[in-house]
């Protein structure tokens, strides 16, 4: 299993500018692909409090549901550029 997991959905710009980021620097992670349906996002909530993605987790620096695009971009710039 990976130290990076991400919470997504397919076709959503936010998560394609993670996915992107990911691949960019070259980082294998694990992808959870969450329903369309915001109320059936039980396990994302549970993990960030929120049903939106994307959602990062990053065991290795102790983020437990990390939301918003940006702030998951800039984490991976600091950490891992």
């Amino acid at each position: 299993m990976s130290d990076l997991i991400l919470y997504e959905l397919p076709g959503c710009p936010y998560c394609a500018k993670v996915t992107s980021k990911l691949d960019d620097l070259g980082l294998a992670y694990e992808s959870r692909e969450v329903p369309r349906s915001h109320s059936e996002r039980t396990e994302v909530k549970e993990v960030s409090g929120q049903t939106g993605v994307p959602v990062l987790i990053d065991e290795e620096h102790d983020i437990d549901g990390m939301p918003e695009s940006d702030d998951i971009v800039a984490h991976l710039d600091e950490h891992y550029a």
